[in-house]
């Protein structure tokens, strides 16, 4: 049974998901060097924001398959350093888009109206009507710097409240920006056209202090800022600045560059503004979005244990969950194939090249080559190869990968063709995938074939000449090696062939030897573990 280490609080139903189907051990607070010291017990472990999931912690994780995020953001997480070993990094995005939009509004909503300021003012025995005038959101323009799954749902709630929604994300099109309502501006034109300034995205190098000196002297005199995503985002001394020299008029922040703020930082000294509101970083401290995140990540976590694909793995390509099933059979295909590459070629590899036709061709091929490389060499390298690394363990070694999408005309409804470039010769396979039937090779080097990539087998490269077939059989048979199936590819008569021969049986390296010998037209012959039974 695989093992999870659960470092920070995670609600109840998300652990009694994975006691299901794991060994689990809550430790919460653990130091750094306690992390390190028990992390190579576990396949998995699932954090909030508080552990802090270093490439020391990764380096120390030789069983880790997994590291969960009972939230959104993973900057607590070295995703570089979890990648290069093949761990999947996973998170809970769709759980908490509901309730930080949320809480981006109710930011929103009591900054304008000055709700916590009048508060304080009646609980102090005061009735100050006139004070506390504010702002009503309707004809405002509000600024969605990131359109992900949050920066969409604040959209959907300000075009409710009747405000002009402007936004900026060089990962959305036009298009899909105009299916929203929403329209597309420069960082520059939105930060000069919005009454209100709102953040969401993640943090990173591009992302540090997005919002510096230099963009609060483009905003509007007057307007505001919300930031429900990440402090470093937000250069606090330059927001300082521009709260007290009046050139914003407030700002809301749930989050800042330090969490809690010590006392006299920027950050403290920020929230004792009076047109500053802020809260202890509560965005997704909603209960029902806690309960939907450890659920999620509880989920992702044991969908990776167990063999599968997680929905959100923040290192591999985004997939619809309809799509990734109908994907399936080819990622098991392109494994096939690469395997089998693998342990046809000889010499150094070089360059690979994987050409997508047909129907194949209109989908995300990412996860297909991902599994080309993973099975070309998993059977070859004493490190761990899984989806999550296989593109940078071919880059690290030195070979080419190349994909394309083909529009040319093929026989079959969808073909994956593989070609392996070494230093001593050229081979390749293509494939498809049968409906209800599964996966198939269909060519070798060029030849004809028909083949299930299942068990073992032999390729024998051979002149097409009478008495091959024979010879063939009787010296396996005389081995006790018994043949499940052979396949027989050529281009014409007397020609060159390819013979491939499934065995139910391990062939030893000396009844290959001898099968080379069998024949004086025979050119050659190799021995493939498919790997699969």
């Amino acid at each position: 049974m695989s093992r999870v280490l659960i470092a920070d609080p995670l609600e109840e139903a998300g652990i009694e998901v994975l006691s299901r189907e794991a060994e689990v051990d809550v430790r919460v607070g653990l130091s750094p060097e306690q992390l390190c010291e028990i992390i190579g017990q576990y396949d998995g472990l699932i954090v909030r924001s508080g552990t802090k999931v270093t490439r020391l912690v990764i380096e120390s994780a030789h069983r880790l398959k997994v590291v969960g995020r009972a939230g959104i953001g993973v900057d607590n997480i070295d995703v570089e350093a979890a990648t290069e070993k093949g761990i999947f990094v996973v998170n809970a995005p769709s759980a908490i888009t509901m309730a930080t939009a949320e809480h981006t509004f109710a930011l929103l909503l009591s900054l304008l109206r000055k709700v916590p300021q009048a508060w304080w003012s009646v609980r102090s025995g005061e009735w100050r009507r006139t004070a506390f005038v504010g702002h009503q959101l309707r004809g405002k323009t509000i600024g969605i710097i990131g359109l992900g799954r949050i920066g969409s749902a604040v959209a959907q709630y300000a075009r409710a409240f009747g405000m002009k929604v402007i936004a900026t994300d060089p990962f959305i099109t036009s298009d899909r920006a105009r299916q929203l309502g929403i329209e597309l501006k420069s960082l520059d034109d939105l930060l000069k056209e919005s009454d209100v300034v709102t953040l969401h995205l993640p943090l990173t190098n591009e992302t540090r202090h997005l919002l510096n000196e230099r963009a609060f002297s483009l905003m509007k005199e007057g307007a505001f800022l919300i930031n429900t995503a990440r402090g470093g985002i937000v250069d606090e001394e330059a927001l300082y600045r521009a709260l007290t020299s009046g050139k914003l008029a407030g700002a809301a922040l749930d989050v800042l560059e330090q969490e809690p703020p010590p006392a006299g930082s920027r950050s403290a000294l920020l929230a004792q503004l009076e047109n500053v509101i802020v809260t202890p970083h509560l965005g997704a401290s909603a209960k029902e979005a806690q309960e939907e995140a450890a659920l999620e990540v509880a989920q992702q976590v044991l969908a990776v244990l167990q063999g599968g694909f997680p929905s959100s793995a923040v290192n591999l390509p985004p997939i619809p969950g309809d799509r990734l099933e109908a994907l399936r059979p080819f990622m098991d295909l392109g494994s096939r194939m690469g395997r089998v590459l693998s342990q046809l070629c000889y010499g150094e590899f070089q360059r690979v090249e994987l050409t997508y036709q047909g129907q194949i061709a209109e989908e995300t091929t990412d996860f297909l080559t991902r599994s080309f490389l993973k099975g070309f060499m998993e059977i070859r390298l004493p490190e761990t190869v899984t989806y999550v690394n296989a593109p940078t363990l071919a880059r690290h070694r030195g070979i080419r990968v190349l994909e394309e999408k083909s529009s040319r005309p093929t026989d079959y409804v969808s073909l994956v063709t593989a070609t392996v470039h070494t230093s001593h010769e050229v081979r390749s396979l293509a494939g498809t995938v049968f409906q209800g039937v599964g996966p198939r090779l269909v060519r070798v080097d060029g030849y004809r074939v028909d083949v299930a990539p299942e068990g073992y087998a032999i390729f024998v490269e051979h002149i097409d000449r009478p008495g091959i077939i024979g010879r063939v059989g009787t010296l396996l048979g005389n081995n006790q090696i018994n043949i499940a199936f052979m396949e027989v590819g050529r281009q014409e008569m007397g020609g060159r062939a390819v013979m491939v021969i499934v065995v139910d049986s391990p062939v030893p390296s000396s009844v290959l030897q001898d099968l080379k010998k069998a024949h004086e037209a025979i050119l050659d012959a190799r021995y493939v573990d498919f790997g699969r039974r």
